[in-house]
């Protein structure tokens, strides 16, 4: 694996539920098929959230209706969080060494106006 590589956890399991990796730059065939399958998952879960709120408005459905409801809701949350999983994991990660982690805001930038109101400590008991 080199220096900018990463694993990336893929939108689907192994046959036994395992997660599967890919191990890449992500320019490759696999990493397009699996872009594909995030945005379709993506997509699905859109318009499952709109089909959800038609039948939940309409208040006239069967229990069977609302168990298929939740049933489809669940499978896509499952879907939705694997990819901002894999998604958060390829973020590239602050450097919290920099310079920037040290520095607090300037006493102009605190006083300046339209700036936050801040309580002293005791304020808070």
């Amino acid at each position: 694996m080199g220096p900018t590589d990463t694993a990336r956890l893929l939108p689907w399991s192994s046959p036994d539920g395992k997660p599967c990796f890919l191990v890449g730059n992500g320019t490759g065939y696999v990493s397009r098929l699996a872009d594909e399958m995030e945005e379709a998952q993506l997509d699905c879960a859109a318009e499952l959230i709109e089909e959800a709120h038609r039948i939940l408005a309409a208040r006239a459905w069967t229990p069977g209706e609302i168990h298929l409801l939740a049933l489809e809701l669940a499978t896509s949350l499952a879907n939705v969080r694997r990819v901002a999983e894999s998604r958060g994991a390829r973020l590239p990660v602050p450097n919290d060494d920099g310079p920037e982690a040290d520095e607090g805001p300037s006493d102009q930038d605190i006083n300046d106006e339209g700036s936050v109101p801040r309580l002293p400590a005791e304020a808070f008991g």
